[in-house]
């Protein structure tokens, strides 16, 4: 398999998985789990072991998820700014403004203050 295809099959992969999750019924079965962990404590006398359980699923499914959803925002993301370049392109906006999220912060800071001059300039008019 080619690097591209397993990007595409995880980016699918996570997508869906994150679709699915931001779902009610995911969240009550996950309320249900925790509820079925709750009143199950007397029966395992409220061991370490019952609570180690709990803490050891719940950190692997978190820890699971960040990468997850991370994948998904970055996608979303960079499709997002490739809309709004093309919405530049397409009108008589700014063009020097393409691309301004590969600049570093003291850049992004340096052309904020440009425009906020350049409005203030037009506002005096």
């Amino acid at each position: 398999m080619t690097r591209s295809t397993n990007e595409h099959w995880f980016s699918r992969f996570a997508s869906e998985a994150a679709r699915q999750t931001g779902r009610p019924w995911t969240f009550g079965l996950a309320g249900g789990f925790v509820l079925a962990w709750l009143i199950s404590g007397p029966m395992f006398g409220f061991s370490d072991t019952w609570q180690l359980v709990m803490n050891t699923i719940s950190s692997v499914v978190t820890f699971l998820m960040v990468f997850l959803i991370q994948n998904t925002q970055n996608r979303d993301s960079a499709a997002l700014q490739v809309k709004i370049d093309e919405l530049i392109r397409a009108t008589s906006s700014r063009r020097d403004l393409i691309g301004i999220e590969e600049m570093s912060g003291p850049e992004l800071d340096s052309k904020r203050r440009e425009i906020r001059m350049e409005d203030q300039g037009k506002s005096n008019l």
